[in-house]
């Protein structure tokens, strides 16, 4: 077979078309060498790019701010502050049932007409219902018969003597006359405490007998000073001396219930005669005072929690029954740490915590802590940074969203 050698046009096509090979291949090694920066580079230029144009420079974990977004960030050395050790737990508030009283007619009768409802606050004394009562009826007309009698005993030992000292009756019947007399003082001393045990005072019992009216009208007052919590009364109803539901229940509300389920694991450090701190959701701000009364003789086999009572002091009446609450009761001595304002601590959306560190003022760091419990708008930081070091108080989260956005970028 015999080749032949290309013409002269298409040998110029082909010289053209390696020309244009060696070309693009010296280009793309330009390319790569110039896309490689020389040693120290990139942190002149990253600082020069941050200070000209605004835009922050960055590494994984850090970021250097330009002077108009540092004005967005506080910076303050970490302090020491004392932190409690204390147990928490949430529970509700309740009347204290120690302290509540059920409310009974001493005697048996329909009810006359109400005077309190629930929530109402009483005094010792007041009074709630009164009934129509057949016994007070009874002590009452007693009474007036034990006057009556006494009365005219009275009059016929005064004639008698009159009579005996003209000789016209004999020793025996004046003696006998006095023995009346005597007797009926004894029944209507009676009669009157019988009618004292209703309640009624030596007035109105002296008005009785003056008046010769009885008033069944039986008047039921308050036992003790407190506040109305339940009241199972109407007009007509019949009532009778122990039977249930009593017709009112007055709880003393000075000191309220505080009742909480604890952990299994958190009940060893609680003791009687603990002092609470209570926090009411109502009240937000406000701490009230109180101590552990009792604790449960048992664990709840389904919760796997311990019932804890608390005695909490309400002095001015504030506390409902019923109120969500919470408590913490220090279990040891106070612990001395590192601690950062709130605003200075991110959590992340891995859920650690993070605070950002800077030793110039410029160039900020993140670093992962282990943090305690919040006081008086500080974070306890139990590990991972020491007291006097210079850290964004306030705008860290607004150090964490530039570092975000850094490295998007």
């Amino acid at each position: 077979m015999v080749s032949r050698l290309p013409t002269g046009r298409a040998r110029i096509a082909l010289v053209g078309a390696l020309i244009a090979a060696v070309l693009v291949v010296f280009g793309v090694w330009r390319l790569n060498q110039g896309s490689k920066p020389e040693l120290g580079a990139t942190t002149s230029a990253s600082a020069e790019q941050s200070k000209t144009t605004g835009t922050p420079a960055h590494d994984r974990d850090s970021i250097e701010l330009s002077d108009t977004q540092l004005a967005s960030v506080k910076v303050e050395p970490v302090e020491e502050r004392e932190f409690p050790v204390e147990k928490e737990a949430v529970g509700s508030i309740d009347f204290d049932e120690d302290m509540a009283t059920q409310v009974f007619t001493p005697y048996q009768g329909r009810i006359i007409a109400l005077y309190a409802s629930v929530g109402d606050d009483v005094k010792k004394g007041q009074t709630l219902f009164t009934i129509d009562s057949p016994d007070l009826l009874q002590a009452e007309s007693t009474l007036i018969a034990a006057a009556g009698v006494l009365e005219l005993t009275t009059r016929n030992l005064a004639r008698l003597r009159e009579l005996y000292k003209t000789l016209a009756i004999s020793q025996k019947d004046l003696e006998q006359a006095i023995s009346d007399q005597q007797t009926a003082e004894g029944n209507l001393r009676a009669a009157r405490d019988s009618v004292r045990i209703f309640g009624k005072s030596d007035a109105e019992i002296d008005r009785i007998v003056a008046e010769r009216t009885a008033d069944p009208t039986l008047v039921v007052p308050s036992p003790i000073t407190g506040r109305i919590t339940a009241r199972n009364a109407a007009p007509g109803l019949f009532v009778q001396p122990g039977v249930v539901p009593a017709p009112y229940t007055v709880a003393d509300i000075d000191l309220m219930w505080m009742l909480a389920d604890v952990a299994e694991a958190d009940s060893p450090a609680f003791r009687l005669g603990q002092e609470v701190r209570v926090r009411i959701s109502a009240f937000p701000g406000r701490v009230f005072s109180g101590r552990i009364t009792t604790i449960g003789a048992s664990v709840d086999p389904n919760t796997r929690r311990v019932l804890v009572r608390s005695e909490v002091n309400d002095p001015q009446h504030e506390l409902r029954s019923g109120m969500f609450a919470n408590f913490a009761i220090q279990t040891g001595p106070p612990m001395r740490s590192p601690a950062v304002p709130l605003a200075g601590v991110v959590r992340e959306g891995d859920g650690t915590q993070s605070v950002w560190v800077t030793a110039d003022r410029r160039r900020f760091t993140k670093r992962t802590v282990k943090i305690g419990e919040p006081r008086d708008g500080y974070r306890q930081i139990l590990a991972g940074m020491q007291v006097g070091e210079l850290a964004a108080t306030d705008g860290a989260i607004f150090l964490s969203n530039m570092l975000a956005i850094a490295g998007n970028q």
